[in-house]
């Protein structure tokens, strides 16, 4: 299941065969048949709106009804990105931060870029999907990990994502080198595993290197597009690429801001800024990082 921005965004993707079923009530629409619960399918479907009107029973709905009500709202208390430039301090979690990214070999303040990312630095929020805490750790994935503490313990919340980021470095491992693997796991994290695998697999048949993460951005974002993410060598469907591909490019952009600005506590094996650099605040990345954050990435202009 997807979620729209807006019933414009959903009425384009129903008409457009991006989608089967718009599972709210919406006003009629060319091109689109009404089932008799107001849903709507496009008119080119209506065996799937006759299977849904036998499907969605008087029972069904008051079963439906008579279920406990929940409401789930989006709590975030913004935090500044940077707490004290002039000491150097980043949040008031650094210390955390330092220990656990050494347990993985980050430099701590890409860690903290994350954690700006996902959540301002507010260990209380939550998001619409019910991600929890400083690094959004959804209920699934603590119970995955075996998280059997308070997921809103600034600790315990980084502690698990630091375990999870850890099996994400192992899940590509085919990825040669700690740097070239940074941004395959920021996006695994935030769209899936199975989205990235797919946009590898997407690069690699249209001619590119599914390990360099500059040929596998761009696919990312195509898996936005049904001439893609209805490929064959897709896996996993559809994927809201623009924003997997924008937080990575955000915590790449941060992470040489804070490298900029706060020491380097700890011996990572990540990336650090040059001495010599002109523009201190630029992170003298490996090529294959380089241009990230500079210059739009490529199109691929290949048929599919």
């Amino acid at each position: 299941m997807e979620v729209a921005h807006d019933t414009a965004e959903i009425l384009n993707r129903l008409q457009n065969r991006e989608v089967d079923i718009a599972t709210m009530q919406l006003p009629s629409s060319s091109g689109t048949i009404r089932c008799e619960n107001g849903w709507l399918v496009h008119q080119e479907a209506p065996q799937l709106a006759q299977s849904i009107n036998d499907w969605y029973s008087p029972e069904l709905v008051q079963q439906f009804k008579n279920r406990p009500k929940t409401t789930v709202a989006v709590q975030r208390q913004a935090r500044p990105v940077m707490l004290n430039a002039s000491t150097g301090q980043i949040c008031q979690y650094d210390a955390l931060l330092q220990r656990h990214a050494a347990a993985i070999g980050w430099d701590w303040r890409l860690l903290a870029a994350q954690c700006y990312q996902e959540s301002a630095f507010d260990p209380r929020a939550i998001s619409w999907a019910g991600a929890q805490g400083l690094m959004q750790i959804m209920p699934g994935t603590a119970a995955h990990l075996g998280v059997t503490g308070n997921i809103f313990d600034p600790e315990t919340n980084i502690e698990a994502s630091v375990r999870y980021l850890k099996e994400l470095n192992q899940t590509f491992a085919d990825i040669p080198g700690q740097s070239s693997r940074i941004p395959f796991i920021l996006a695994a994290y935030n769209g899936g595993v199975n989205h990235v695998r797919d946009a590898m697999a997407l690069a690699r048949k249209h001619g590119q290197n599914e390990k360099a993460w500059r040929d596998v951005e761009p696919y990312i974002l195509h898996l936005s597009e049904p001439q893609y993410y209805r490929d064959p060598v897709v896996t996993s469907g559809y994927l809201r690429g623009s924003e997997t591909y924008g937080y990575v490019r955000n915590i790449m952009d941060r992470w040489g801001q804070y490298c900029g600005q706060a020491r380097n506590y700890s011996k990572a094996s990540t990336p650090q800024p040059s001495k010599h650099s002109k523009h201190p605040t630029q992170v003298q990345r490996p090529d294959l990082l380089n241009g990230l954050n500079d210059k739009p990435a490529p199109t691929p202009t290949d048929s599919v």
